[in-house]
């Protein structure tokens, strides 16, 4: 019984979220990623996860951008890609998260000097661009 109360509430939960993420709102974008990563009140999907997660991050959600950064680097729904996933490391290590600092750091150790420099190039044209269109 109480596993079919925390599945209906999720439901619940998941349609006020979708309903303010249509609706352009940046936190239940993020949330709404997380509960199609972690398979919670939808069924899983990395697909719509990454949709979610970028739609938040466009809008300069930090822990948005951490977890497109994460896909990125792990390859997730996305072309595993060490610059991009720097980028958004970059980029949310910028608003304060120190998770997405910390993986930069790793990332750092196995990029070459050149991705690097195309990373903070890119994460400079992000900024630019107000994080609209950014990968």
């Amino acid at each position: 019984m109480a596993a079919f109360v925390v599945l209906k509430i999720g439901k619940r939960v998941c349609k006020w979220y979708r309903l303010a993420a249509e609706r352009g709102q940046g936190l239940a974008q993020f949330k709404l990623g997380v509960m199609y990563a972690n398979g919670k009140g939808v069924p899983e999907d990395d697909k719509q996860a990454v949709k979610w997660y970028r739609l938040a991050a466009e809008q300069g959600l930090a822990r948005a951008q951490f977890n497109l950064g994460h896909m990125y680097e792990k390859g997730v729904c996305v072309l595993e890609d060490d610059v991009i996933a720097y980028m958004w490391f970059n980029l949310a290590g910028a608003e304060g998260n120190d998770i997405a600092i910390n993986n930069k750091k790793i990332l750092t150790g196995r990029m070459t000097r050149s991705q690097i420099e195309e990373a903070q190039k890119l994460s400079r044209e992000c900024l630019k661009k107000e994080y609209k269109n950014c990968y």
